[in-house]
C-alpha cells in the first residue's frame, strides 16, 4: 500500500500519461515483474486498455504523449515511447519520436518489449453490457432466441452455464440449452454474476 501512497503522490492524483482523474491503476511496467516506484505508474483505465490491447486505439486520445514524454518519470518515457512507436504513422506521433531523448538505459527498456509485432487489438468476447466474458461463465439471456433447424426456443432470463468462447467469433459463444448445445449471439447475453 505504501507504494500506492507514493505513486498518488507523484502523480497528484491524476493519469501519469494523459492527466485525466478517472480511477486510477497502478501498472508495473514491462518486462518489469516486480512493483517498485521506479517502474510503475499510475494510469486511467482509458490508457491502460488501449495499452494492453483490449480497446481499439484511440489516436487522438494519445496527443496526450506530447506532454507526457518529457515527463522526469523513466516508467512514463517507457510508456510514452512504446505508444509513439505504435502509433508513428501518425505524422504527429512521428515528429514527438523524433524529438524524444532517452537515455541509453531507459531507451533499452523501452526496446525490450516487442510492441510492434501486433499493433491490432486482441478482440475478446464481450456481453451485451460491454462486460468481458471468458470460457466457463454463466450468461442470462436478455432476448427469446429461435434456435435455427430446431424447434427449440430459449426464453428471456434462461441461464446458459459454462460458455464456451467460439475462437474466430468474438461475437459467438457456445452454451447448453434443454441438452442442446447451441451458438447463442454476444450481444444477446449478459454475464451472470
Amino acid at each position: 500500500m505504501i507504494l500506492e501512497q507514493q505513486l498518488q503522490q507523484r502523480s497528484q492524483g491524476e493519469c501519469e500519461i494523459c492527466k485525466s482523474a478517472e480511477p486510477l491503476e497502478l501498472y508495473a511496467v514491462p518486462p518489469q515483474s516486480a512493483q517498485s516506484l521506479d517502474n510503475s505508474i499510475l494510469i486511467c483505465t482509458t490508457c491502460l486498455s488501449q495499452i494492453e490491447k483490449r480497446d481499439e486505439m484511440d489516436k487522438n486520445h494519445w496527443r496526450c504523449l506530447t506532454a507526457s514524454m518529457w515527463s522526469e518519470v523513466p516508467a512514463v518515457q517507457v510508456v510514452s515511447y512504446r505508444m509513439l512507436k505504435r502509433l508513428s504513422a501518425e505524422g504527429w506521433a512521428a515528429d514527438n519520436l523524433d524529438t524524444m531523448y532517452l537515455d541509453e538505459e531507459t531507451l533499452a527498456w523501452a526496446k525490450a518489449v516487442n510492441d510492434d509485432e501486433a499493433d491490432e487489438v486482441v478482440e475478446i468476447h464481450k456481453d451485451a453490457l460491454g462486460s468481458p466474458l471468458l470460457a466457463g461463465d454463466a450468461v442470462v439471456l436478455t432476448k427469446t432466441l429461435d434456435v435455427k433447424g430446431s424447434s427449440l426456443n430459449a426464453k428471456l432470463g434462461t441461464v446458459v452455464k459454462n460458455i464456451r468462447l467460439v475462437e474466430d467469433n468474438t461475437d459467438q459463444i457456445e452454451g447448453r440449452i434443454e441438452g442442446q448445445v447451441i451458438v447463442i449471439l454476444t450481444k444477446y447475453v449478459r454475464k451472470q454474476n
